[in-house]
């Protein structure tokens, strides 16, 4: 069955396995290839009546089942397991070719494979694949970056396999040049951790501010599901709070260790806006929040540390609250994404992609982890305004925000005199407000700067660059 196959997948963990399937049971037929051939054979034997596979036990066969133009998906473990595979494979490919990364692979490496790979008339599509196991699956949101040449091979067989949005668009398109896809796909992951930073002090605040236990508070998130905070992770969020220990008889959530992990694609949005010097503080303060966290030792040293305890509000008072809280989630929700899209624009500026945002955010409409059903309106307003320079400077989610602010300040100014840490709703409003100030504090910080580095700094009333003699005569000289 030589040069048969359409496509071949090499890395079949459970989202590669995941993801040979999608492709068979959408009528390709699907080489495979494993480091440890048995799990190759597994897969034959479990799922072979799923669509047509070929199974290979070296790079050689897996290589000449190929049909060309080769498309090879690699799923493996970022990092020096992909290169391997690539130096296992580049040298087998011929001029056309394509090799797939549809890891969690950070950008930098993907441009300097794609670079790389170009120079020997290889394709290197860097593919950034949201959903998890059951999106791989069932249909994903898939972010391919790479040639434009590449993608009229690849791009249909994606938009195939893709999830579809609720209109049957596919969430797949191409997104850029080299890195891009990686790149987006990371601060997908950097949102997601400030949605799900977000939705857990709600939680947090519904248990300990409104004194709800979890059966209730999931009933609440099912009927904030069916509004505007209709997503996927409010969604499971209910799931969660309503699950009961087997064991203890307990609400799960109160048995689970509360240390939340993390992969890194939170930890590299946040380090990639500071080069950038986009604040992405929501996003910011969910890696953190998940950092410290896992400080044990820490925590407990801090147990003892004075503050309110919580105690519950009245029940009428906890009904109104509870009302607040998805105002104020609602907000810090937009502002998540406000920050993110802003971080996606300032890429395209300093790397040299076009990001079509609107096309980005309908992608993420099914498949993927933040998938929501607001979507649908920022692909609304970048549709409206491909330039639009935050999304925050649409109507209508200006009109929301203002609507909703005085709940969100109410949220957190009563989680501080609780004692309930709510990082994200705090910083999403601050930067609200930082963005509504006339005129910022920054401007302190610059003299200062000035006074003791002569840092130089610029006027309101002329142009040009000024430094002052910090003496007693205060005199100003401009800089040329």
């Amino acid at each position: 069955m030589a040069g048969t196959a359409q496509i071949g997948v090499t890395g079949l963990a459970v989202m590669g396995r995941n993801l040979a399937r999608n492709f068979a049971r959408n009528g390709y037929t699907v080489a495979l290839h494993n480091r440890t051939a048995s799990r190759t054979r597994d897969l034959v034997e479990q799922f072979g009546h799923e669509g047509t596979f070929v199974p290979a036990e070296t790079a050689e066969e897996f290589v000449a089942a190929l049909e060309r133009p080769r498309r090879l998906v690699v799923m493996v473990k970022a990092g020096a397991a992909t290169d391997a595979v690539i130096d296992e494979f580049a040298p087998l490919l011929e001029p056309g070719d394509m090799i797939i990364d549809g890891g969690n692979a950070h950008f930098a490496d993907t441009r300097r494979r794609e670079a790389a790979l170009r120079e020997r008339g290889l394709h290197f599509v860097g593919t950034g694949i949201s959903g998890g196991e059951e999106g791989a699956l069932n249909g994903p949101s898939i972010m391919p970056g790479g040639s434009e040449e590449a993608y009229e091979s690849l791009g249909p067989m994606l938009e195939t396999i893709s999830a579809k949005a609720a209109d049957g668009t596919p969430c797949c398109t191409h997104i850029g040049a080299d890195g891009a896809g990686h790149f987006v796909k990371m601060v997908h992951n950097g949102i997601e951790y400030a949605d799900m930073q977000l939705i857990a002090e709600a939680y947090d605040l519904l248990r300990h501010g409104a004194g709800y236990e979890p059966a209730r508070i999931a009933e609440v998130f099912r009927g904030w599901n069916a509004g505007r905070l209709d997503s996927y992770l409010i969604e499971i969020t209910a799931e969660v709070l309503a699950h009961v220990d087997a064991a203890t008889g307990q609400p799960l959530v109160d048995v689970i260790l509360d240390q939340a992990e993390q992969k890194g694609t939170g930890r590299w949005t946040v380090q990639i806006a500071l080069d950038l010097g986009v604040p992405v503080s929501g996003i910011a303060e969910a890696v953190f929040a998940r950092s410290l966290s896992g400080h044990a030792d820490l925590r407990a040293v801090g147990r003892g540390l004075a503050g309110p305890t919580p105690v519950a509000l009245p029940a009428d008072e906890a009904e109104r609250f509870a009302s607040q809280v998805e105002e104020a989630l609602y907000a810090s929700k937009v502002v998540s994404y406000t920050q993110g899209f802003h971080q996606l624009q300032a890429a395209g500026a300093e790397y040299g992609w076009t990001l079509d945002l609107g096309a980005i955010a309908g992608i993420w409409r099914g498949g993927c982890i933040i998938r929501a059903a607001f979507l649908d309106r920022i692909t609304a307003a970048y549709a409206k305004d491909a330039a639009l320079p935050s999304l925050l400077a649409d109507e209508q989610f200006a009109g929301e925000l203002g609507a909703a602010q005085d709940a969100w300040r109410t949220v957190v100014a009563t989680a501080a005199r609780l004692g309930i840490p709510v990082p994200g709703f705090a910083t999403a409003l601050s930067y609200y407000d930082a963005l509504r100030a006339p005129r910022l504090p920054a401007a302190l910080t610059q003299g200062q700067r000035d006074f003791f580095g002569a840092h130089t700094y610029h006027r309101v009333d002329r142009d040009g660059v000024f430094h002052t003699t910090w003496s007693e005569d205060r005199s100003e000289e401009q800089q040329s």
